[in-house]
């Protein structure tokens, strides 16, 4: 049975204009390796495709022409007499040829993906793309769609583009992983059926990636998967990490070194402390290495409350990389069981309450909408607070700053059953509002939230602290 296509609605609109336009349209789709950028184009122009190549990894300038000429032979039925190209011009004029002699009277769509791959360095394919657009292209009704993981290089070469190029791009399409929500549909489109905590828990490991989610298997755990994916003697995921990287970018050694760096603070480096731990010298280099791995999706960079610019923490925010150094990376282990073990550990404990943090930051909307502030503007952020002899030092997981005279300071804890707030708990909750509230200075109301996963039990030292409680079915809200 084919797979249908699950979520991704705002996507598929864009794309859906762009067929429906009366223009000619250039369409970039920007996403990490792995995130379902190639179903996507797939799938909602089935119909449309006239023409489609993929970039061939490591492949040099002559390799990567005899692939297009392969793909446009086979699209041809070997009707349309080819001569192999020498330049990526020729390519193109190629492909004008065929598509002049295709009979149609639909909007066509031509689909380049991968296309950093083929864009080699002094290979002369973007000069041949602007070629085709400028000269012909751009005059017929057609959608030219080009695609790539490597994100940054995509904004750069592309969509930014000096040359013939600059300004071409007519819709953008970031592809993000599937939120929970679009993991469940997923999960539920290929006829597996989980608990929300089973989900959960393993979209902790794996992310919101739909090639890592395939995976996922009728029948097992959230444990067994994870131990099936990860830690079988011919685990898929035990290998990706090291090509994971490479794939994405030239000269990944420094992307490595700065994910290995950013794994070993839950909440954060700054710049100096990422320079220091990875030894990527700062200045420039750090600096492109780091907007890469942002545009990709790897990390996240923020500003914790009340902090300067100077001050921004970035984050690694990939479940798999996380999961993969924590756990997996030069690890041996024996037996069959080897997550069932782990997950008993007290590392899991530490892992799983950030991985926890981690996706409810991911799922800011959702949270928004249980707390019914949609529509209120507000900043979400995190706070910290190192102390000194004076006061004492405390940590925020979540505050959600409000433009209606509001904070909301949000803990999130990870159990496996309801939570109870003892005495010593609520205390801590009690001087942690004092501590922010003198710190930051601030005048608005501070109300907190409790994010758990089955919820809170009731009793009198949660009654006057906690305002509102949110569960695992909140972060699966539709938003």
């Amino acid at each position: 049975m084919k797979n249908l296509l699950i979520g991704r609605k705002e996507e598929k609109a864009v794309l859906q204009e762009a067929i429906e336009s009366s223009e000619s349209e250039m369409i970039a789709v920007i996403g990490r390796r792995r995130v379902g950028k190639t179903f996507l184009i797939q799938s909602v122009y089935d119909k449309q495709l006239a023409f489609e190549v993929t970039g061939l990894q490591n492949a040099n300038k002559k390799e990567q022409l005899e692939n297009f000429v392969l793909q446009l032979t086979q699209v041809s039925e070997n009707t349309f007499p080819i001569k192999p190209p020498t330049s990526w011009l020729q390519a193109f004029a190629l492909l004008i040829t065929y598509l002049k002699q295709k009979p149609t009277t639909e909007k066509q769509v031509v689909f380049f993906d991968e296309l950093p791959w083929m864009a080699t360095h002094k290979s002369g394919f973007l000069k041949g793309l602007s070629y085709f657009w400028n000269s012909w292209a751009v005059k017929q009704n057609i959608v030219v769609v080009i695609c790539g993981s490597a994100a940054s290089w995509m904004i750069q070469k592309v969509v930014n583009n000096r040359g013939g190029l600059h300004n071409r791009i007519t819709r953008q399409i970031h592809l993000s992983p599937f939120t929970l929500i679009e993991t469940e549909a997923y999960l539920k489109a290929r006829n597996l059926q989980f608990d929300r905590y089973q989900i959960v828990q393993m979209y902790m490991a794996l992310g919101g990636i739909p090639h890592y989610l395939k995976e996922i298997k009728k029948g097992r755990s959230a444990v067994q998967n994870i131990n099936q994916i990860c830690f079988a003697q011919r685990a898929w995921l035990k290998e990706e990490f090291s090509r994971l990287y490479p794939a994405l970018f030239a000269n990944a050694e420094n992307h490595i070194a700065i994910i290995r760096a950013l794994s070993t603070k839950w909440k954060g480096l700054t710049r100096s402390e990422i320079s220091q731990l990875s030894k990527v010298t700062e200045g420039g280099s750090l600096s492109r290495v780091l907007e890469e791995l942002i545009h990709s999706g790897f990390i996240t960079s923020y500003r914790p409350y009340g902090k300067k610019k100077k001050t921004k923490l970035y984050r690694l925010t990939d479940e798999y990389s996380m999961f993969y150094l924590k756990f997996m990376e030069d690890k041996e282990y024996e037996g069959k069981d080897i997550w069932n073990h782990l997950s008993q550990t007290q590392l899991y404990k530490s892992w799983s309450g950030y991985a926890f943090e981690s996706l409810c930051l991911k799922h800011i909307p959702q949270i928004k909408k249980a707390l019914n502030i949609s529509g209120i503007y507000s900043l979400s952020s995190s706070f910290t607070y190192k102390g000194n002899k004076e006061e004492a030092g405390t940590q925020i997981d979540l505050l959600i700053d409000r433009k209606d005279g509001v904070i909301n300071l949000c803990e999130v804890k990870f159990y496996n059953e309801p939570f109870i707030i003892n005495k010593e708990y609520a205390n801590n909750l009690i001087q942690k509002k004092r501590v922010f509230k003198t710190i930051s200075k601030t005048n608005k109301q501070l109300f907190f939230v409790l994010i758990t996963t089955f919820g809170l039990t009731p009793n009198s030292h949660s009654m006057h602290l906690i305002a509102q409680t949110l569960t695992l079915d909140d972060l699966f809200l539709e938003v």
